[in-house]
C-alpha cells in the first residue's frame, strides 16, 4: 500500500487509469490491493480485477481471480455468479452450473434472485470454441492391468506367463486434449463437434495406450433441459500397433431438478472391431445416469449407476456389467479437493476357452486428489490424483492390483 494514501483512493484511481484506457495501470493497482491486510479490501480488489480481465476477454485469468476471491470469501454470490459466467465463457459448462447450484444452495436474497436467473439464461449461449488440455506425470504400479501371478491353472494344463504379460510397474507420461465447437443453427438449436486424444506413453513402449475419437452432435436446448445426439468414431493404439476401432451413437440428457441439483442420463450403442483378437467382435450398449447436488456454497457431492451390455463373437468375452459411484468435492482455500468411490461386477455369458469358470468379476475403485488453483500460473493449474484399484476375478489373468498417481498441470482454452 502507498503510504498515505488510502485503499478507496487507490480504487479511484484504478478505475480513473481503466477509463482512460490504460487497464494496466488499473490492473497493477488491483494486484497491490489484493495484498492488502484488510479481507474486505482483497475481496474488492480481486472482483473488479477479475471484471476488468472479463472486459478484454481473458476469461481464464478472470475465473482464476474470481476463484481467488471465493477461496477467501465463499459467500459472496456476485463473484461466484461472475465465475460461473467465466466458466461457460471457456465451454466448461458442468462446473459453471455446479457453481450456479452453489450459489442457489447458499440462499439467494429476493433482490438477487433476478440477476441469478439472468446468469442462469447466459449459460444457454455458450462460446462456439473451446477445449482443455492436461498433462502429467504418471507413475504406476500395474501399467497393464495384469495379473501378479505366474502360472495359472487352465483345462489344459498350467500356463506360465511372460513377464509382459503379468503386472508392470512403470512412470510414464500421460497427456490429454480435448476440443469442441458449438455452431447455432436455430434459436435453441446447435451443431456440436468435438475431438479428444489421450494417451499414456512409458519406457517400455509395448505399453503405450493412446486413443483419439471425433464426435459430431445435434443439441437442443430448453430452460431446464438440454438433448444431445452423436455421432462418431474412436481409435486405440496399444503398444503402438492398432489395438480397436469402435463407431457409437450416444444420446445424452441434462435436467435440473432444481436450483441444487441435476441429472444425467445418457445411453450410447456402439460396433466395436478388435485387430488383436477378432473373438471380441461386437456391440456395445451402455446406459448410464448420474446425480448431482450442491451441499452449500463451498461442497456438493454425486451418485451415479450404469449398465454396459458387451456382445462378443465368442460368449466367452461377452458380459453384462453394472456399478455404482459416489463422489464428493469440497472448495478449499488452496483449491478444490474432491474424492469418489465406485464397485462394479461384470459377469461373462461363458467361460474362455482356456479357463475352468466363466469371468465373474468384482472391480473396487477410489480416487483421491486436488486440483490448486492457488499456484495457478499462465492460466495452467497443477492436479494430483491418485487412484487406487482392486479387480477380484475367477479368471486370473483379469485378476489385478492397481496404484497409480497422476501429477501435472491443466489448462482451458
Amino acid at each position: 500500500m502507498v503510504e498515505g494514501v488510502s485503499a478507496a483512493q487507490l480504487f479511484a484511481l484504478a478505475d480513473a487509469r481503466k477509463a482512460a484506457d490504460f487497464a494496466v495501470d488499473a490492473i497493477a493497482i488491483y494486484e497491490a490491493l489484493a495484498k492488502d491486510a484488510d479481507a474486505d479490501i482483497r475481496a474488492e480488489a480481486r472482483y473488479r480485477h477479475g471484471l476488468l480481465l472479463a472486459d478484454t476477454g481473458r476469461y481464464v485469468e478472470a475465473a482464476v481471480m474470481f476463484r481467488a476471491l471465493l477461496d477467501e470469501k465463499p459467500e459472496v454470490l456476485a463473484a461466484r455468479l461472475e465465475l460461473a459466467r467465466m466458466l461457460a465463457a471457456i465451454g466448461r459448462e458442468q462446473e459453471a452450473r455446479r457453481e450456479l447450484r452453489q450459489a442457489q444452495a447458499s440462499g439467494v436474497p429476493d433482490e438477487a434472485a433476478a440477476m441469478v436467473d439472468r446468469f442462469a439464461r447466459a449459460l444457454r449461449s455458450q462460446k462456439r470454441l473451446g477445449g482443455v488440455f492436461e498433462i502429467a506425470v504418471a507413475p504406476d504400479s500395474n501399467i497393464n492391468r495384469a495379473t501378479e501371478a505366474r502360472i495359472l491353472d487352465t483345462v489344459i494344463a498350467p500356463l506360465t506367463l511372460s513377464d509382459d504379460a503379468r503386472a508392470r510397474s512403470g512412470a510414464g507420461l500421460r497427456a490429454m486434449s480435448q476440443v469442441f465447437g458449438r455452431l447455432p443453427v436455430t434459436e435453441g438449436w446447435s451443431l456440436i463437434p468435438r475431438g479428444a486424444v489421450q494417451g499414456s506413453v512409458y519406457r517400455q513402449s509395448q505399453f503405450n495406450d493412446v486413443s483419439a475419437s471425433a464426435l459430431l452432435g445435434v443439441e437442443r436446448r430448453g430452460q431446464a433441459n438440454r438433448f444431445t445426439a452423436s455421432v462418431g468414431q474412436t481409435w486405440r493404439w496399444f503398444g503402438n500397433e492398432p489395438y480397436a476401432q469402435t463407431s457409437a451413437v450416444a444420446f445424452d440428457w441434462v435436467r435440473a431438478m432444481d436450483a441444487r441439483s441435476q441429472l444425467i442420463t445418457s445411453y450410447s450403442v456402439s460396433a466395436a472391431r478388435y485387430d488383436v483378437n477378432p473373438l471380441q467382435d461386437g456391440y456395445i450398449h451402455d446406459l448410464s445416469a448420474a446425480y448431482e447436488r450442491a451441499l452449500d456454497v463451498r461442497s456438493g457431492v454425486s451418485f451415479s449407476a450404469s449398465i454396459t451390455r458387451q456382445g462378443a463373437a465368442d460368449p466367452g468375452y461377452a458380459s453384462w456389467a453394472g456399478g455404482m459411484t459416489l463422489g464428493g468435492w469440497r472448495e478449499t482455500r488452496w483449491g478444490t479437493a474432491f474424492a469418489s468411490a465406485g464397485l462394479r461386477h461384470t459377469e461373462g455369458d461363458e467361460r474362455l476357452f482356456l479357463f475352468p469358470d466363466k469371468r465373474r468379476e468384482w472391480l473396487a475403485t477410489g480416487r483421491l486428489g486436488m486440483t490448486f488453483r492457488a499456484l495457478t500460473a499462465y492460466g495452467f493449474a497443477p492436479t494430483v490424483r491418485v487412484t487406487l484399484e482392486r479387480n477380484n476375478s475367477t479368471v486370473g489373468i483379469y485378476d489385478y492390483r492397481r496404484v497409480a498417481a497422476d501429477i501435472g498441470v491443466s489448462r482451458s482454452f
